[in-house]
């Protein structure tokens, strides 16, 4: 095992600041070159301590801007419109890239893989969606379907 300090959340592994054991590749080969952790040695260590302060500010910097977009995300219901065929069945789909390309274009831009949406939808309706944002903050999004004609 090896002794990593986090410099970000990392999930199902451990909060920034933290000092974990993790498997020596996962953590030569994913967690340090992706600036996510550094090695625990004693210099890291050390600075740690000092650099705790600047982490706990920067992650809470992080949680204000997610709660703000939360409260917009909430708040918000979008609608694509789609061609319908027989039985109210859509041509095509609505995926999670679809609904962020709306949420950019509203003004909110998010990672498409931060929507939480099981699968593609394909029928008309009402539905919500949870986003996952920074901080372990989550917003509830609403959209509807709504089928237009060829």
């Amino acid at each position: 095992m090896m002794q990593v300090i986090l410099t970000q959340d990392v999930n199902n592994l451990g909060k920034a600041g933290e000092v974990v054991s993790v498997r020596p590749g996962y953590g030569r080969n994913y967690l340090v070159p992706r600036g996510l952790a550094v090695s625990a040695t004693v210099r890291n260590k050390n600075r740690l301590d000092h650099d705790k302060a600047l982490i706990e500010r920067r992650v809470a910097k992080e949680r204000a801007g997610a709660t703000e977009i939360a409260a917009r995300l909430n708040g918000m219901t979008l609608q694509f419109e789609r061609i319908v065929g027989e039985d109210e069945k859509l041509f095509g789909s609505v995926t999670n890239r679809d609904i962020a390309e709306q949420l950019k274009r509203a003004g909110i831009d998010l990672d498409h893989r931060t929507i939480q949406l099981d699968q593609s939808v394909k029928a008309l309706g009402k539905y919500e969606v949870t986003v996952k944002l920074a901080a372990g903050v989550t917003a509830a999004l609403k959209f509807w379907v709504v089928g237009k004609d060829k």
